[in-house]
């Protein structure tokens, strides 16, 4: 113990020098917008390497799992939507409506795929990683989903990776709307269960019940209309009791999240110049 105090004593000045260092970076990275975003570009791919390399050896021992709940979930997927075409059909139904009504709001989309390489749950302010970035075509602002519904919306890139703030983050703000009724809102986060999320200012002659689909509004160039998102698990009343608020079980198991598909999203001119004018406010 005296050899070590001693040790210290004698070299308090290099401890002293490296934790001003230390605190000096910390301080420059997190508070300067420009500095964080370089940093994030210059080390995104050394840690991009070890998470999809991490990613690769685990993805591979339930490979065999996914496939299996994939192929039972595809089976009975396409066992429901014969029956619910046949039971239209049965009620008279013109064959074209019946079509339009089973017809993927991404259709015609051509969707980039990439895989999750790291992903967090219990923090505050939750982010995913893609293995795909700025060279393969992703950009910011592009909205992302996998074979269940909505992840989230990629927030910053780099040439081969992607940073992606999920449904589950304090920073994500997704507008959807209940599927039979039409009512929307803002679908936001309130930490803990990554299992749900909560639809907020729903006014309070809306009509909606427990199990209501909710999916996305398209009142965005995010994410086309009519992506699913989760169902209502709970009514309750927002906290100036104005509104109501709506516990979503989230369709997307953030838990098992593996293989994902970002949307291209193609702004125009004036789309742009509107978007840059909201950032400003």
């Amino acid at each position: 113990m005296r050899n070590l105090l001693n040790f210290l004593i004698k070299y308090n000045y290099w401890f002293l020098f490296v934790m001003l260092e230390v605190a000096s970076f910390i301080l420059l990275f997190r508070f300067n917008n420009y500095q964080g975003s370089t940093f994030f570009t210059s080390t995104n791919a050394a840690a991009g390497k070890i998470y999809e390399l991490r990613s690769s050896v685990t993805s591979y021992f339930y490979l065999k799992s996914a496939n299996e709940e994939l192929l039972d979930r595809n089976m009975m997927l396409e066992q429901q939507i014969a029956g619910l075409k046949k039971e239209l059909r049965e009620r008279g139904e013109d064959s074209l409506k019946v079509d339009s009504m089973f017809s993927t709001p991404l259709k015609g989309i051509n969707l980039l795929k990439a895989d999750v390489i790291d992903n967090s749950l219990t923090k505050a302010e939750n982010f995913v990683t893609l293995d795909k970035g700025s060279s393969d075509g992703i950009r910011r602002d592009m909205g992302v989903i996998d074979r269940n519904g909505v992840v989230g919306v990629v927030c910053m890139t780099s040439p081969h990776y992607s940073l992606v703030i999920p449904l589950i983050s304090s920073k994500s703000n997704v507008n959807c709307k209940l599927l039979r009724s039409g009512y929307f809102g803002p679908l936001k986060w309130e930490g803990g269960d990554s299992r749900y999320a909560f639809l907020n200012d729903l006014p309070r002659h809306a009509k909606f019940s427990l199990g209501d689909t909710v999916v996305t509004s398209g009142y965005s160039e995010i994410f086309p209309q009519g992506i699913m998102v989760g169902t209502v698990d709970h009514i309750g009343n927002s906290k100036d009791g104005l509104s109501y608020q709506l516990k979503i079980r989230l369709a997307t198991d953030f838990g098992k999240l593996s293989n994902v598909r970002v949307i291209p999203v193609k702004f125009n001119k004036e789309q742009m110049f509107l978007k840059q004018m909201e950032n400003k406010q």
